[in-house]
């Protein structure tokens, strides 16, 4: 789960991490309110959960209340890069006398953690990152001895970090690993970690930025990631499919999907959207893996999901028998579209094979379900579901 740029600023400053931190306004007017309160300089931000917002028009300086109201005005309702702005984050403004890069990251390829950094943070990191990598230092961090003060420092060395705030970036660096272990994330990334100038105050580093991605695996020991869930945004069939424990992913097109193995899944996809050309250039509506035991629930539940979302003009079911028999599909096939009923009203192309194969093709066959047709290999039913779908279509 990836959280808002305020959600892992809060994170951060639970857990000692200095931050620069106001408040979330859904409104221009609260936007206008929040920065009465701050006072002086602020900083209207996009809440998105992609990168790019600064380029992109979704982050202004507001010298004035009026200033703040006139920047949510403008953000608010903005598309950045296919993500829609309901709410923008109005920070305090800071004088950034440097800009730094600091994340910890799950290294899957190597099977380890990585600390990444360099002391030429901001926008321009990717860029960095390609046309200098020597400037990104890459730190392997062991997660059994995980990150103290020495190896922070270590850390920062690497990264050219300044001398000068070589102590206080390291104490961030220290809880800043503290926040990624206790939080079970796959990501925490500060960019920019900034030295700022405060009147009066001399100077401190700040995180002015934040992204957070947490591991959901690991839900079962996070009490609070709940409350993190951005439900407004969220799509009303994954979130029906996930109280279901269904893995699910809707996409744009319009035959349904339903396999038994994510890699199964995958090909069914391809083997339709490759099908779909010849049929109206139909594509797969969605991914949905109902894994090794396709007993007759979870066949219901997987058509019900699939059955509700409006775009979908047949549906391709498509289960190799390996653990679970053909027959058992089958019979969990007949019986979710008695459960089903009046609701189950689109074509369904089944492919059987494997483990079983005849039983469950006579199974569905003596059934004669008027939605059913029978497809003995997986091209010839990517084939009928899409020209299935094609057909239905009214625009066809």
């Amino acid at each position: 789960m990836d959280l808002f740029e305020y959600q892992a600023k809060q994170l951060f400053a639970a857990h000692g991490v200095p931050v620069g931190l106001g408040e979330v306004a859904d409104t221009p007017e609260q936007a206008r309110e929040i920065a009465e309160r701050i006072g002086g300089v602020v900083v209207v931000k996009a809440q998105v959960k992609t990168g790019g917002r600064g380029k992109a028009g979704g982050v202004k300086v507001a010298k004035t209340p009026d200033d703040a109201y006139a920047a949510a005005q403008a953000i608010l309702g903005m598309d950045i890069k296919g993500h829609t702005v309901h709410r923008v984050l109005v920070d305090p403004g800071a004088q950034i006398e440097e800009e730094y890069y600091f994340s910890y990251l799950l290294d899957r390829s190597n099977r380890t953690f990585l600390c990444m950094a360099s002391a030429e943070g901001g926008m321009e990191i990717e860029e960095l990152a390609v046309t200098r990598p020597e400037a990104l230092a890459r730190v392997p961090v062991d997660a059994t001895v995980g990150v103290d003060l020495a190896k922070a420092r270590e850390i920062l060395t690497q990264a050219n970090f300044p001398a000068e705030v070589l102590d206080t970036a390291a104490e961030t660096a220290v809880k800043l690993w503290e926040t990624f272990v206790e939080q079970d994330a796959t990501l925490v990334e500060i960019n920019p970690l900034a030295r700022v100038s405060t009147s009066g105050a001399g100077e401190s580093v700040l995180a002015l930025d934040g992204k957070v991605s947490l591991d959901d695996n690991a839900n079962f020991r996070q009490a609070g990631n709940a409350a993190l869930v951005d439900v407004a945004a969220a799509d009303p069939l994954e979130a029906k499919a996930k109280e279901k424990h269904l893995n699910y992913v809707k996409l744009d097109g319009e035959v349904g999907i339903i396999g038994n193995g994510a890699g199964l899944v995958m090909s069914t996809l391809d083997v339709v959207a490759y099908a779909g050309e010849k049929h109206g250039n139909v594509k797969p509506a969605n991914f949905l893996d109902i894994g090794g035991g396709a007993s007759a629930e979870v066949m219901a539940n997987g058509l019900d999901i699939i059955l509700g979302d409006q775009s979908v003009r047949s549906v391709f079911v498509n289960v190799f028998g390996g653990i679970t028999a053909c027959d058992a599909v089958a019979n969990g096939i007949v019986t979710a579209l008695s459960m089903l009923g009046d609701s189950a009203s689109k074509p369904l192309i089944v492919r059987l094979d494997g483990n079983n194969v005849e039983e469950g093709r006579r199974i569905l066959a003596e059934a004669a379900h008027p939605l059913v047709t029978l497809a003995e290999t997986m091209d010839e039913g990517a084939d009928l579901a899409a020209s299935a779908a094609h057909n239905a279509n009214p625009g066809a």
